[in-house]
């Protein structure tokens, strides 16, 4: 029986091997396919390009005048069709022949590249009635620095990006706005998303992303309820292609420089600088005519040193590179995408040799990624993304702020570098202070951050249930950890005495492992599941979805923080031409009190493409499309200001102070009430509208967008203005209102100009903001009153490692420096300091009272956000050569230059390069006051004379590249070999004059911050 049942198989097979043979075609037969190319109304189309899926020889034809084309191919091709304005076909080789291949003309912003997601779906530009603005990351240049904001600055219309932090390698540290500022408790951060989950994309490599889109108005925002009030940044990473399957390797090398960095006084001049303030202070010249005699010839190197330690520890440039692989392919069943990059940026610093340990700064980076789309059956689709990064930084275990506060502000004439004996030299002042020891005996730390992110979705058809149903879910697990170790030493200065002896600082130890430490441990998932109707009945097309969440954010120590919510959208068109979109959110947050954690959050949005209505025909010679949209609704932020967590509830500690019991005089410890909790705290309520316009014009060749924005924030928390006599104060009210409003537009020019593709780009953003509600003190005068002010302030950057930066809006407002002191006579009098001399600034009595105190303090409109940012630039081509570049810049922002000017502490006499163009009787016109080493209060208030204007133009970054033929790149069996060289932050325009600092970070490169850096580099990219 076995037998037969085995004979029977083998003639089954037999018998389906040989109709295979008369009905098929061999895999590998040759053929020569022609055929005829046409559009919707059998119009024969001329250029279209046809190529061959997955082939790897490049061949590809182009339609002639009457529609028609010949090709070569194997049966097993499948061949592509692909014509601008038409919807991309793919044809098996061997159906080509039965009949014309049909391309369907797409309707304007409708085509294959017009795609624009949102969260948890797509749309085509045409259909969005919300303000998203887009770019595709093939539109970037290749930039090899660690933090993706340098690549997106000046790119986005509504999209402020600027430093604000630490620039040393593996920081970068930049902030975003969307539009402008409506909350004065909060800068209002951005959500950033990454493929649908709150993620940090900065440190992505750049070939790992598609496109980044801002969502701007409540018809997007509205989808995170309570957690959109500030803009998303929404970031969509590449997937494969079903078309082709393509290797591609990026190689770059660069050199960075510090765009500005202190230039130190040498020993004499500052010698003699510090002799003028200490007269300047009532006291007596310090250093002799015989040691300034020292210091300018050099004579005796060891007492009279002229040190340079800006050049002697710094390097004037600093090596990065960064290696990029990806492949990305697929068929009908599978797609996939993986990007393997590689990214190394070394520390500026320099000296110092340790056979154990280099202290210098080094940063490495470590990305992978894979996304994977499984076509599982005709109902069942899967997708799984999987990523990890891996960074080592190395620094110095003195401290990067440390270090870099002892090279730029150590005065030259300190100490030597080293002894006569080889000690390190020092002082009973400067005991730790000596940089070279810094480097080579003080140990360092390695910081090892490891990431590993992974998605999972699964969406299922439900035809069966409803056609156009289908089904999500859709789970992401993400965890972090750092991991620190390295080498621990110190280190003992000594100083060279009168007889030849050395009094020593400090015990100097053998280099040792320091102990290894675990943190920064933290894991966060992220659920979403709902579902989606996409139908079209006629001329009506439907779109909906929902999705129920829940996010937990788990770290060691602290509770877990959890979100959740309920988000909804329904999308209407009529004819491709009438759109109507509902957004509704129902979300809540933890930072409030049970019964009062939810809040309902809708908004709509409208679109009509008034290009298409019949009494606009005659404008369709030069108009493609106009479309007008609108969308008001409410959003929310959680993120109430600097309120405790829970502070809804009431907290204890223990008092500083205790309780006398008894006969003892030891007082007992007791414990003390915080400030008193708010059980109707609430969110803030954003109130967002937005109306613009999108237009297309001469063939799409010219394309402009623009919006009117305002958006109304209510519930802001402010103080309580409870009576001192409760004796107890409450933590926060939400009776706190402000506003913002202004316009954004943007424009993009793409034509072809004989042999030339040139695209020119351009955006720009204004805003102003307004406060409308905010409590503040009884009997404030007016001009001393926030309210009705613009949310504002500047930043005044930390003079030192251990100073804070901080946030300036009320000031002195001065009139100039005083010349004589018949001025100063008669003048206000001035009490900021014991006395007031010619030389010092001169302020303006704001009461009429005739006295300058803090009660002549105005609150003033200079603000470190810009009223207005902007980018603009262009790329062309032609024949093998390309280039681009981007000019970005501000307007309307102001900076202080007190902390820079007023640098150091006592133990310098607060003397820096700036000091040079001071006050004296014979420099009168001088930029800055008179030198002083106490009694320093009167020209280091804050005051307007210290504000200068940010306004600046800066060619961010220019990429010109050269393709080699694809003649000879076909002979390598390569699709393309590509170098280019570019730079990033290379000219600057300001209004600083000759101030050398850089208006964008006025800090970088003095006090204790790392530069902010110029980048040159070389690069190669070869496709297979």
């Amino acid at each position: 029986m076995k037998f037969i049942k085995s004979k029977y198989i083998i003639c089954l097979l037999f018998m389906m091997a040989g109709m295979l043979h008369v009905y098929g075609q061999k895999p590998d037969e040759k053929l020569t396919v022609t055929g005829k190319v046409v559009d919707q109304d059998k119009k024969p189309l001329p250029g279209v390009a046809i190529s061959i899926q997955e082939d790897k020889t490049n061949k590809a034809v182009s339609t002639g005048t009457d529609g028609s084309f010949s090709i070569d191919v194997s049966s097993s091709d499948v061949l592509v069709f692909k014509f601008v304005g038409f919807g991309t076909v793919l044809k098996p080789a061997g159906e080509v022949s039965k009949g014309d291949v049909v391309l369907t003309r797409s309707l304007v912003d409708a085509g294959d590249d017009d795609n624009v997601y949102i969260p948890f779906g797509a749309r085509k530009r045409r259909e969005v009635t919300a303000t998203i603005s887009t770019i595709r990351a093939e539109d970037l240049p290749q930039i090899p620095s660690s933090s993706l904001t340098n690549v997106f600055t000046g790119r986005l219309a509504g999209l402020a990006v600027y430093p604000s932090g630490s620039q040393q390698p593996g920081y970068d540290a930049s902030s975003f706005l969307v539009r402008g500022r409506s909350s004065y408790n909060s800068n209002q951060e951005p959500l950033v998303i990454v493929d649908g989950i709150e993620r940090d994309f900065t440190s992505m490599d750049l070939n790992e992303i598609e496109s980044v889109s801002v969502l701007k108005d409540a018809a997007t925002l509205a989808w995170y309820g309570m957690y959109g009030g500030n803009g998303v940044i929404y970031v969509k990473t590449r997937r494969g292609s079903a078309t082709s399957t393509k290797v591609s390797f990026d190689a770059q090398a660069g050199l960075q420089a510090p765009l500005q960095i202190t230039a130190p006084l040498d020993a004499y001049s500052y010698a003699t600088l510090y002799n003028e303030a200490s007269i300047n202070s009532g006291g007596a010249a310090i250093y002799s005519p015989a040691a300034l005699q020292a210091y300018q010839d050099g004579s005796d190197p060891i007492k009279y040193p002229n040190n340079n330690f800006v050049r002697d520890f710094t390097k004037r440039v600093a090596p990065t590179q960064r290696y990029v692989a990806s492949v990305t392919g697929g068929n009908a069943f599978i797609k996939y995408y993986t990007v393997l990059s590689a990214y190394q940026q070394g520390g500026f610093y320099k000296g110092g040799n340790n056979e154990t340990y280099d202290a210098n700064t080094d940063f490495n980076r470590y990305n992978l990624r894979t996304n994977l789309d499984l076509h599982v059956n005709k109902n069942l689709d899967v997708a799984l993304d999987i990523g990890g990064r891996i960074t080592n930084l190395t620094f110095p275990n003195a401290g990067t702020g440390t270090f870099l506060t002892t090279v730029y502000a150590t005065p030259a004439n300190a100490f030597p570098i080293l002894n006569p004996n080889g000690s390190y030299g020092g002082t009973s002042v400067y005991q730790q202070s000596n940089p070279l020891a810094m480097m080579q005996s003080r140990g360092a730390s390695t910081d090892l951050m490891r990431n590993m992110i992974a998605t999972i979705s699964a969406r299922q058809k439900m035809d069966g249930i409803l056609k156009g149903l289908s089904a999500e879910v859709f789970y992401a697990y993400d965890i972090a950890g750092l991991y620190r170790s390295g080498f621990a030493e110190t280190y003992a200065t000594a100083v060279l005495n009168a007889d030849g002896s050395y009094s020593p600082f400090g015990t100097a130890s053998k280099v040792n492992y320091q102990g290894n430490v675990f943190s920064g441990n933290v894991k966060k998932s992220e659920f979403w599941a709902g579902l989606d109707y996409n139908r079209t009945f006629g001329k009506h097309d439907i779109k909906f979805s929902t999705r129920v969440s829940r996010a937990n954010l788990s770290s060691f120590g602290n509770l877990d923080v959890r979100r959740e919510g309920w988000s909804n959208r329904l999308s209407y068109n009529f004819i491709q031409r009438y759109f109507v979109d509902v957004t509704a959110n129902y979300s809540g947050s933890e930072n409030f009190a049970p019964g009062k954690r939810y809040g309902f959050f809708p908004a709509a949005s409208a679109g009509w493409i008034i290009s298409d209505e019949n009494f606009m025909k005659e404008s369709a010679g030069f108009l493609d499309l106009l479309k007008i949209r609108g969308s008001y609704g409410l959003v929310g932020n959680d993120a109430i200001g600097s309120a405790r967590r829970f502070a809804f509830n009431d907290f204890f500690s223990r008092s500083t102070t205790g309780y006398n019991f008894g006969t003892a005089f030891a007082g007992v410890g007791g414990t003390g009430q915080l400030a008193l909790a708010n059980p109707d705290l609430t969110w803030e309520k954003a109130y967002k509208t937005s109306v613009g316009f999108d237009a297309k014009m001469f063939k799409q060749s010219l394309a402009i967008s623009a919006d009117y924005f305002y958006e109304n924030r209510k519930d802001l928390t402010t103080a309580s203005l409870l009576p001192s006599l409760l004796g107890q104060g409450l933590i926060y009210v939400n009776e706190g209102e402000a506003e913002y409003k202004g316009f954004e537009t943007s424009i993009n020019y793409n034509k072809k100009i004989g042999a030339v593709d040139l695209n020119v780009f351009g955006n720009f953003t204004y805003n102003v903001s307004k406060i409308l509600a905010i409590n503040e003190a009884a009997g404030l005068p007016a001009y001393q009153k926030q309210l009705g002010h613009p949310i504002s302030s500047v930043i005044s950057p930390a003079a030192t490692a251990t100073t804070a930066a901080g946030y300036i809006s009320t000031m002195l407002i001065s009139d100039g420096i005083f010349q004589s002191q018949a001025q100063i006579d008669a003048s206000p009098k001035q009490i900021l300091s014991r006395e007031v001399k010619p030389g010092d600034i001169k302020y303006v009595d704001q009461n009429g009272d005739g006295i300058i105190n803090d009660l002549d303090r105005i609150r003033t409109d200079f603000n470190f956000v810009p009223k207005a940012f902007f980018g603009f630039g262009a790329s062309a081509s032609a024949k093998n050569f390309d280039i681009n570049f981007l000019f970005q810049g501000t307007s309307g922002r102001s900076i202080t230059i007190q902390n820079l000017v007023n640098s150091g502490n006592a133990n310098n006499g607060y003397l820096s390069q700036f000091s040079v163009d001071r006050w004296t009787p014979n420099n009168p016109g001088a930029t800055y006051p008179r030198l002083l080493l106490t009694d320093r209060g009167n020209n280091t208030a804050n005051s307007d004379f210290w504000i200068r204007s940010g306004d600046y133009i800066r060619l961010k970054n220019v990429e010109l590249g050269y393709s080699l033929p694809s003649s000879f790149t076909r002979k390598l069996k390569i699709s393309q070999l590509r170098f280019y060289v570019g730079g990033l932050n290379l000219l600057t325009f300001d209004k600083l004059g000759d101030l050398p600092i850089d208006p964008e970070l006025p800090e970088s490169g003095y006090n204790a911050s790392y530069p902010y850096m110029k980048i040159y580099s070389l690069g190669m990219n070869l496709k297979f």
